[in-house]
């Protein structure tokens, strides 16, 4: 039989049983051990394989999770997609990734893409969604949940680390170690973890009396980063601590004061960053940073889409999540911290 035509009708006759059973085997729905056993027998051996989007666009439903994520850069994302994506395999799902830059435009006509493969469910990492669009998902029925990004106003579940807790454990953190001239490049503006993170550091600096001696956007790019190093240790009050919005701009910033500046961490000049990827522990870099509890934040993420998925009436949710400070040897570690 030529493989390319073999149907689900051709396996419930190979198999002995009915359609509806090979179309029950092959959904996740109930049957009994010996007929998923007979089905899976007769479709190895003809060399069907079923199509999931197929089976979504007849019938409206699906085992269908769509990730749209903007960037994969930083370490931390590619991670983070794969611990969702192995999170939901063993719940059943099946994954689709889109990237979409954070452009409302390109956002929109991604879920549009997403709604079209009738998906059970999105999560967006890191990309916006318009109060617009949100609407429109759920009046398709389609819940959506926003992991590390959250979202002013009701109407749309979020999963983030506790942004604004974070930054201001790190600016005590700094402060303890006695720096008085303290920079902030921080993540995007038009970020809620660049916000959040932006807004703790600068209220855990004012418990002390004491504010950043100048804040750039480094919009979470490397070169970016990079450059606005050159322009702070440029200055007549050169900065003796700098937290950075993420690893990936830490290291960066690191590499540009040490290489290219010639500047020696900790000694000259402390560096902080957030997330805890990796690279972050490598030798090479050392950085002190301020963990994201990727695991706890994925659990919480599967958990709250889910159940979504479950029960349509299910009120969205803000999960913040907190971090420990990693304490390695990119800055002066205040006498009494530990890890």
């Amino acid at each position: 039989m030529n493989k390319d035509k073999v149907t689900s009708l051709h396996v419930a006759r190979h198999a002995g049983v009915s359609q509806s059973a090979v179309s029950r085997v092959f959904s996740g729905a109930s049957a009994s051990a010996l007929t998923v056993s007979k089905v899976r027998k007769a479709a190895e051996h003809l060399g069907y394989r079923p199509n999931p989007l197929a089976r979504a666009m007849i019938t409206g439903k699906s085992k269908i999770i769509g990730l749209v994520v903007a960037y994969l850069d930083n370490q931390f994302y590619p991670l983070a997609l794969e611990r969702l994506s192995n999170a939901l395999k063993t719940q059943g799902y099946h994954v689709l990734i889109f990237m979409a830059p954070n452009d409302e435009e390109a956002v929109e006509q991604v879920v549009h893409d997403l709604m079209d493969y009738q998906v059970a469910g999105i999560i967006t990492a890191s990309v916006g969604m318009t109060n617009d669009l949100t609407r429109r998902c759920a009046d398709a029925g389609i819940p959506i949940v926003m992991f590390n990004r959250g979202q002013d106003g009701g109407g749309i579940s979020s999963i983030t680390s506790a942004n604004v807790a974070g930054g201001a454990q790190i600016a005590t953190f700094l402060v303890a170690g006695g720096h008085k001239r303290i920079a902030h490049i921080a993540g995007w503006e038009g970020s809620s973890t660049g916000r959040d993170r932006r807004r703790g550091f600068i209220e855990g600096l004012a418990a002390y009396d004491m504010s950043p001696i100048a804040i750039i956007d480094g919009h979470f790019d490397q070169a970016i980063a990079a450059q606005a190093t050159r322009d702070l240790m440029a200055r007549a009050d050169a900065p003796d601590a700098i937290f950075v919005g993420n690893d990936h701009m830490a290291f960066a910033v690191m590499d540009t004061l040490r290489t290219e500046l010639g500047l020696s961490i900790p000694k000259d000049v402390s560096v902080v960053g957030y997330d805890d990827v990796p690279l972050a522990a490598w030798a090479a870099y050392d950085l002190t940073t301020l963990r994201q509890p990727l695991n706890r934040m994925i659990e919480a993420t599967v958990d709250t889409l889910l159940g979504q998925i479950g029960d349509a009436s299910r009120p969205s949710q803000k999960i913040e999540i907190e971090g420990p400070l990693i304490l390695r040897g990119s800055a002066h570690i205040p006498k009494g911290w530990t890890q």
